[in-house]
């Protein structure tokens, strides 16, 4: 009997460490991701990343989520500038987050154009950018709430403002699990929008 016992356990504990892996990896959610670009080659080159708003750009959230952004498009051969401003291609950043009770099912819409604005959130939460102080949603604290987290980016050219590739990824997840952190879910966002870069034109995809 010691001898199994000897042989049991090890596979006990093997048995639970895969449920234990199992049950992290179903966790992770789902991010749907949507794209647009004009359908020609986009070289590699000197690039910035920028906040769509200006005034946040020596936040240290927006930094956070400017490296994220960064090493994704190093990853792609891009390099990243050292002198920001004199760079022709910019990657336009915008992060937003918002808040609703588990089990609404409004959701926000990925119809976005090349060279629209992507920006938006939930009907009926709290929705924040790139440096907003809110970081809770507002009236009842009880509710269990879900986390959706968006992040868009335009690929610009600095010396005409036009843009030659545009992303959109989002998110959802439960308020306090590991992918509700901000900086979690944007680096999850970012690997799933330049998955297959420059990606099919106008397609929808999920990202598991």
């Amino acid at each position: 009997m010691k001898i199994v016992a000897k042989i049991l356990l090890p596979k006990l504990l093997l048995s639970a460490a895969a449920l234990a892996l199992a049950g992290c990896a179903a966790q992770i959610p789902e991010a749907r991701v949507t794209r647009f670009h004009l359908g020609q080659p986009i070289a590699p080159g000197e690039i910035a990343v920028e906040p769509r708003d200006p005034s946040l750009a020596d936040e240290l959230e927006f930094r956070t989520y400017a490296r994220i952004v960064q090493d994704e498009l190093s990853r792609l051969g891009f390099k990243v500038a050292a002198n920001a401003p004199r760079s022709e291609l910019v990657a336009v950043t915008d992060v937003r987050r918002s808040w609703r009770p588990t089990g609404q099912t409004t959701g926000s819409s990925m119809s976005i154009g090349l060279g629209t604005s992507s920006g938006g959130g939930w009907h009926g939460g709290t929705s924040v950018g790139v440096g907003g102080s809110i970081s809770f949603p507002l009236g009842k604290q009880t509710e269990r709430m879900d986390v959706l987290t968006q992040l868009s980016v335009q690929l610009k050219r600095r010396s005409d403002s036009s843009v030659v590739w545009e992303g959109r990824a989002e998110s959802v997840a439960h308020d306090g699990t590991p992918y509700a952190n901000p900086e979690a879910a944007v680096t999850r966002l970012a690997e799933a929008l330049f998955r297959g870069f420059p990606g099919k034109s106008g397609e929808f995809i999920t990202v598991k």
